[in-house]
């Protein structure tokens, strides 16, 4: 390092006596966050919450066909978004509390950290805005689900909403770069301009104007939008399911088809389809939650242009809110498809104690609970069969999510 010392070099008169560590903390800040600790027991309580919950979400879904849906596809993704930026993003965070600086990964190390954010970020909001949709289509529209929604047409979307991610993160990330203080000094050589190299961050380095209009399109585009998008679909099939829960108590009022196994396997599907859109309702509030400060924090740096010491302080709040709860939003959701739904929760215990997995054709396949219809349409009147079939038609891409 370069010792700055109290001599002939020509600094600035309330720089000239500084040390380099106290030049540093002056410009930069200290080295080591305050608040490092508390939250460093935080992050790694997070972590291994998430870390588990999320392989045991990646691996019940994968090594189950039962679980073979197009939402469950949308919580794989979700899922490995998750890991992601625990495994990958969460170290690289705790390291920069640790040692703001200098930054030891370089250039490629910075647009790596910057990029993975980014792109894990955009494709978090794309994976539940796509639940969502597909969501409503499986209420609100049944007879058109069966030709949209169906796993096919879940890969596809996926592999878009990567796509998408991984090339709106550019912008961002072209940003950014490796930014160290310089201290121009005037001495019997000359001028110098001498390069402190443990000043190195990874930090914006193009125009600042730049940067925050990438940064208030982003949070339009990719969370206000979306999530007004999602709040009027939820909206919607709330409304759905509360005009089949008053048609239900209607029909079992007066007592029309109570006993036909037609009618009781239909109430099964829709009680079960209700779950389901509980369980996705709750994912999306909490998402909405959590995201909410990371956004806030963006908009925060992108918006003030003189900062003032409150503005720094209440910055700083913001900051470690805004971080504790973009990981948590990682970890939430396995505790929510455990508390929410029967399914994923006895296929967690399952895997977790090594238990293998026997199917009940009643609960878990269609294709038996077809046959079974099939077997009983002979003790039926034509009429009732299909009545019954399309009815089972119509809910047959809900019921077999959760």
């Amino acid at each position: 390092g370069i010792a700055l010392r109290c001599s002939w070099f020509h600094i600035g008169m309330d720089d000239s006596c500084l040390t380099e560590e106290g030049y540093l903390e002056k410009y930069l800040g200290p080295r080591r966050s305050s608040v490092f600790l508390p939250v460093c027991l935080s992050y790694l309580l997070i972590f291994l919450v998430g870390v588990m919950g999320n392989v045991l979400t990646c691996t019940v879904i994968a090594r189950n066909k039962v679980m073979w849906t197009p939402t469950n596809y949308y919580l794989f993704s979700l899922a490995v978004s998750d890991l992601l930026v625990l495994m990958l993003g969460m170290p690289l965070e705790l390291y920069e509390l640790w040692q703001n600086y200098p930054f030891l990964l370089g250039k490629g190390g910075c647009y790596f950290k910057t990029f993975l954010f980014e792109m894990v970020c955009l494709a978090s909001i794309l994976n539940v805005t796509a639940l969502s949709i597909e969501r409503y289509i499986a209420v609100v529209h049944p007879l058109r689900a069966k030709y949209v929604v169906t796993r096919t047409h879940a890969k596809r979307v996926i592999l878009t909403v990567w796509s998408m991610s991984v090339l709106c993160a550019v912008p961002n990330t072209s940003l950014h770069g490796i930014f160290t203080l310089h201290i121009h000094s005037v001495g019997p050589a000359g001028d110098v301009n001498l390069e402190i190299p443990d000043s190195a961050i990874c930090t914006v380095v193009k125009p600042r104007w730049m940067y925050n209009l990438t940064i208030q399109v982003t949070t339009f585009v990719f969370f206000i939008l979306p999530m007004i998008t999602i709040s009027v679909l939820y909206m919607l099939i709330g409304l759905q399911l509360k005009r089949e829960k008053m048609r239900q108590a209607m029909e079992a009022k007066s007592g029309f088809g109570n006993n036909s196994f037609c009618n009781i396997r239909t109430q099964q599907q829709k009680a079960r389809r209700r779950q389901v859109t509980k369980m996705l309702f709750v994912l999306v509030v909490v998402f909405g939650i959590c995201w909410a400060p990371f956004h806030t924090d963006r908009l925060m740096w992108s918006f003030i242009s003189d900062w003032t010491d409150s503005h720094h302080k209440i910055f700083e709040y913001v900051h470690i809110i805004s971080g504790v709860f973009f990981y948590l939003s990682s970890a939430v959701n396995p505790i929510l498809y455990n508390l929410m739904s029967t399914r994923f929760r006895e296929m967690f215990k399952e895997v977790m104690c090594h238990r293998s997995h026997h199917i009940n054709p009643r609960k878990h396949s269609l294709s038996v609970t077809r046959q079974v219809l099939k077997t009983n349409s002979r003790k039926t009147s034509d009429s009732e069969w299909i009545s019954c079939t399309h009815n089972n038609g119509t809910l047959e891409h809900s019921n077999n999510t959760s």
